[in-house]
């Protein structure tokens, strides 16, 4: 039985097992993938505090080489259930684990919708993005694409159109679902071009990205680029826990600042639970929060 169950090895929840450590409480770390989280497909971290650049992949290694230098334990597996029982919670995992904790942190993240082409994975870090401000710097002077109609693609072509030569707002509507004030404001830039009616059905270039082609109204067109930014939406991994949580519309996590939910005990971190801003340090920072808000009411119990 340890005092803290941490679920999802990202920044909030390798934070959090840090700081629930450093308070003396035991912690396991269950993360279904990889330590770090989605950070790591990031090929440079120029945001976060205390490094002027270093890759997501070493980000990710030095919190969960801190973490571990405190003590937390760590498992490699993803969980499927959350039950709660006397004295606590009970997490079953895929490869048949069972795991016991007091109170329980769910930091399980929020991943990007992908557009699901054939290699965009394998693209992720070399040209496909989907966070114009973690990544956007990199693409200053190129050309860039943004699929998406929403605010969120609506904001990063902005965003990118103060950087970047070009930028095509591609959409496969003929008008965006985002605020009219930001598609008027897109509409006087220069180097931003409008792609509607239209979708891309190939992602081309061999180490790295260097064109799309894109279905627009029945014709081919191909677009060369060095980047293309995703914003089609994200889905937060809630779905195992929903019977634990009040989740809103689109499936995050309610819940203030102080990373309370509705059920004692269980304590919710990072990008599943519904805020503004998602980024690294607002993860680490929930993180933080969710641990001494566990140690308070493990104090208190």
């Amino acid at each position: 039985m340890y005092d803290i169950l941490i679920i999802g090895g990202g920044p909030a929840g390798l934070t959090a097992a840090t700081y629930a450590r450093r308070a003396g409480k035991s912690v396991l770390v269950i993360e279904k993938s990889a330590f770090g989280g989605q950070i790591t497909w990031s090929p440079k971290v120029e945001n976060f505090p205390g490094f002027l650049s270093i890759s997501g992949n070493e980000l990710g290694d030095k919190l969960l080489e801190q973490a571990m230098e405190q003590g937390a334990e760590v498992e490699l597996d993803a969980v499927t259930a959350l039950r709660r029982e006397d004295g606590g919670f009970t997490a079953e995992t895929e490869f048949g684990g069972s795991f016991q904790g007091r109170s329980v942190i769910l930091a399980t993240g929020a991943r990007p919708r992908m557009l699901g082409l054939s290699r965009e994975e394998e693209l992720v870090g070399s040209g496909v993005c989907y966070c114009a401000v973690c990544d956007g710097a990199f693409y200053k002077g190129k050309p860039v694409a943004v699929s998406g109609g929403g605010n969120s693609a609506l904001q990063d072509a902005l965003l990118l159109s103060e950087s970047c030569s070009k930028v095509y707002l591609i959409h496969r509507r003929d008008s965006f679902r985002g605020e009219a004030k930001l598609v008027d404001a897109l509409r006087e830039k220069k180097n931003v071009e409008f792609v509607l009616n239209a979708r891309i059905t190939e992602l081309l270039g061999e180490d790295a990205l260097s064109a799309v082609t894109v279905e627009q109204e029945g014709q081919s067109r191909e677009l060369k680029i060095d980047g293309l930014f995703v914003a089609v939406g994200h889905q937060p991994d809630n779905g195992a826990f929903a019977e634990f949580l009040v989740l809103d519309g689109a499936g995050y996590a309610a819940s203030g600042e102080d990373c309370l939910t509705a059920t004692p005990g269980l304590f919710v971190a990072g990008d599943c639970r519904a805020k503004e801003v998602r980024q690294l340090t607002t993860a680490a920072a929930d993180g933080a929060v969710a641990a001494l808000a566990a140690c308070r009411w493990l104090d208190r119990t």
